[in-house]
């Protein structure tokens, strides 16, 4: 029988390639997305493919969104066997600049839309006593960076929620987590949250600010342009990576995509490179 892997945030860059790619390894793929006016790229490459690839609408924002689409696919299969909470918006912006609408909005769709959509999940799989959820952060979830306050506060949230769970769960019922960490990855994410911050919020950074903030740009330019450490990668690399964790008998709890990502977090990671022995001490020490 067909594995069932429900993905949030799948019209563009990691999450289209990563339904594809479980597609043609054999999955039943329910791939999902806020608007679905948007899943013209992903229905091209499904037909083209003749993939096992089913589009539900899901707003990771709104709860009946989410129980609608669980309960048609456990009213089809019975099952979720993987979810990967992918969905998710970079935001780049000094504090003093943000308004409270923002704070809001990138905590709710970077944060909160992981913690919904994990809830919904939980119950199908600890009756089933299987499963794997997989959540996408990202570099930014260990190493807080300039102008990502706000976006490394969410990816900070998650990473520890994520543990916290795997600290309780994974024994007793026999669900697996991972936390799968990019760095810079060459999709249109970053550039939307410029474009959204930019045009539609106000300037991301002026006054005193606007200098660190022109150094810091120049430094990610220069950074983009090194050809011994590249700081970004392709969005089907980091596909691969979730393949791997995902079809692994022992999966990590935490995972770096790139050479680059791993060496930015070294210092946070070098102790428990994959989180496993943090995870065993904290089940010894509280339970």
């Amino acid at each position: 029988m067909k594995k069932d892997v429900l993905i949030t945030g799948t019209s563009t860059g990691v999450g289209l390639d990563t339904a594809i790619l479980f597609a043609e390894q054999g999955f039943k793929v329910y791939a999902t997305m806020r608007n679905l006016a948007k899943a013209d790229a992903l229905k091209e490459r499904v037909e083209k493919g003749n993939l096992d690839v089913e589009l539900l609408q899901l707003d990771v924002s709104d709860m009946d969104s989410i129980d609608q689409a669980i309960k048609y696919i456990v009213k089809k299969d019975g099952q979720i066997d993987v979810l990967i909470n992918n969905a998710g918006a970079g935001f780049a912006k000094t504090l003093e600049a943000t308004s409270q609408e923002e704070i809001d909005w990138v905590t709710d769709v970077n944060y909160t839309g992981v913690i919904r959509v994990t809830k919904a999940v939980l119950p199908i799989m600890r009756e089933k006593r299987s499963g794997h959820i997989i959540n996408i952060t990202s570099v930014g979830g260990l190493v807080g960076q300039p102008f990502n306050e706000l976006y490394c506060g969410a990816k900070f949230a998650v990473e520890g929620f994520t543990e916290a769970l795997a600290s309780y769960l994974s024994d007793p019922f026999n669900i697996k987590f991972s936390l799968v960490e990019p760095g810079g990855i060459s999709t249109e994410f970053m550039n939307n949250a410029i474009v959204k911050t930019t045009n539609e919020k106000g300037e991301m950074a002026s006054g005193e600010y606007a200098p660190i903030f022109k150094k810091y740009i120049e430094g990610s330019q220069n950074r983009s342009k090194s050809e011994s450490l590249p700081l970004f990668q392709e969005s089907v690399e980091v596909a691969r990576i979730i393949l791997q964790v995902a079809t692994s008998d022992n999966p990590p709890l935490r995972i770096r995509t790139s050479e680059w990502a791993e060496n930015l977090c070294q210092l946070k990671t070098q102790a428990d490179p994959d989180g496993g022995k943090l995870v065993k001490q904290v089940k010894e020490y509280f339970l």
